[in-house]
């Protein structure tokens, strides 16, 4: 919007760069340009202000597919007044000479214009192509549609008025019919996940299943080494066995023969010392058989005596000494011997 100052009963207009001024005075155009200024008589002076930089006009609106499903619009139109002179002569962008304000709304007239002229293009396209088409590839056609739609309106030049660029920002259907097209989507992303799932499940079991075999495995190697080890205690168990048996076998030979060398030797001894012994026995009864009867007798009480235990007390009665003096002393002795015998026992 132009600067408008008052000093001394004139005013002075400053514009800017993107504002086209026109100035009027008496019906003739007395100044025309973008960021001028100049005095004038708010009296005699009809001004216009037309913008000449870029505009965006976000626009949304309803339409109807081939398939009867309404979906929402959502489009930036992007334009710029081209021709000032045009647009001040067909809209109305005439401002107040005291304050600089638009008397009419001429943007507002342009926002009107290019949404109904969009529209209509965006209608057209959509009204052909069913719903799933349209959210498919729905953007760029209603993009390309509306721009040559818009290029081609004859209104817009006649207006002074050029189209710089046409966006579409979304197309989208109403709630319902959009939560029913995404349950699809979502079924077939729960699908792969729930196959991803099942999936990494089914590894875990491999890999699970895999562990338990190598344990098995395991399990089945420690078993035959461990009855290798049992076999080869049993074969141990045996051989140490069958070699305490032959030494036994070897020691009890040893110790028959041994046995029978001792009982070889001791009855050798024996026989000879019975041989002896009968030597001494028949060379004692030679000796016995040349003495005489007394020798005999004498040397029998002799070993008798030897032979005896000990005697504390002894009685003798007189007849058994008397006769036994009598026998010591032999024949012709009979008398002393009597005597003595009465002498020793008086």
């Amino acid at each position: 919007m132009a600067d408008i100052i008052k000093r001394f009963g004139m005013r002075h207009l400053r514009g800017t760069p993107t504002a086209h001024i026109r100035h009027h005075r008496s019906g003739r155009l007395a100044h025309e340009g973008p960021g001028i200024s100049f005095w004038y008589r708010s009296l005699t002076a009809a001004l216009s202000e037309v913008p000449v930089d870029d505009r965006e006009l976000a626009m949304t609106f309803h339409a109807r597919t081939a398939d009867f499903q309404d979906v929402t619009v959502q489009a930036t139109v992007t334009y710029r007044i081209g021709d000032p002179a045009v647009a001040a002569e067909r809209l109305d962008f005439s401002i107040d000479p005291d304050t600089g304000v638009w008397r009419g709304a001429p943007l507002e007239q342009l926002s009107t214009l290019l949404t109904e002229s969009a529209q209509q293009h965006v209608l057209d396209v959509l009204a052909r192509t069913p719903l799933e088409g349209a959210l498919a590839d729905g953007v760029g056609l209603v993009r390309e549609r509306v721009a040559a739609g818009l290029a081609a309106e004859p209104r817009l030049p006649a207006t002074g008025i050029e189209i710089v660029t046409v966006r579409v920002v979304a197309l989208r259907p109403e709630p319902e019919v959009e939560r029913a097209l995404r349950t699809p989507a979502r079924e077939r992303i729960q699908q792969e996940a729930d196959r991803a799932t099942y999936e990494r499940r089914a590894v875990a079991v491999e890999r699970e299943r895999t562990i338990a075999e190598n344990e098995l495995a395991s399990k089945i190697e420690l078993a035959r080494r461990e009855e290798q080890l049992v076999d080869q205690h049993g074969t141990n168990a045996r051989r140490q066995a069958e070699e305490q048996a032959a030494a036994d076998a070897v020691r009890a030979e040893a110790e028959a023969a041994r046995t029978v060398r001792l009982a070889q030797a001791q009855a050798q001894a024996e026989r000879e010392t019975g041989a002896a012994r009968a030597e001494a026995q028949a060379a004692w009864l030679r000796v016995h058989a040349e003495v005489d009867a007394g020798t005999l007798r004498a040397l029998t009480g002799m070993q008798l005596a030897q032979h005896v235990p000990d005697i504390a007390s002894l009685t003798v009665s007189p007849d058994v000494l008397t006769g036994l003096l009598a026998k010591l002393a032999g024949p012709g002795t009979g008398t002393g011997a009597a005597t003595g015998a009465g002498g020793a026992s008086a």
